[in-house]
């Protein structure tokens, strides 16, 4: 079953951290870019980070540089959002998605598989 699941999302005061994991289907995460994306209510999705199916390169939203960090394990299938210094405005559904093109991009149309997203709610 082609699926990826997101988990770790929740509710945390401002300047607290939290982190969040996204765990794939084989199928769709070996040779696969990983992007994070995130949805409040009212407004479009945004790219939060990608990272390549290596590794090795990373990107980030401007508003999240410096305070987010993704990363990924690929042995285990999984890709980590670790989220700190948050703020009431991180607040939204955040997605996990997988692009078979390989390296990152920071458009949602091009990625391919989604997963279902998290709440994170940052209070004040």
């Amino acid at each position: 079953q082609v699926q990826l699941v997101e988990s770790g999302g929740g509710l945390v005061q401002a300047g607290g951290s939290l982190r969040l994991s996204c765990a794939g289907s084989g199928r769709i995460f070996s040779g696969y870019a990983m992007g994070w994306f995130r949805q409040a209510p009212g407004k479009e999705r945004e790219f939060v980070a990608g990272i390549r199916w290596s590794g090795v390169n990373t990107v980030y939203g401007d508003s999240v540089k410096g305070r987010f960090t993704i990363s990924r394990d690929n042995a285990n299938n999984t890709v980590y959002l670790q989220m700190n210094s948050l703020k009431p405005e991180d607040t939204a559904v955040y997605y996990c998605a997988s692009s078979s093109v390989g390296w990152v991009q920071i458009t949602a149309t091009s990625y391919d598989y989604w997963g279902q997203g998290t709440q994170v709610t940052v209070s004040t």
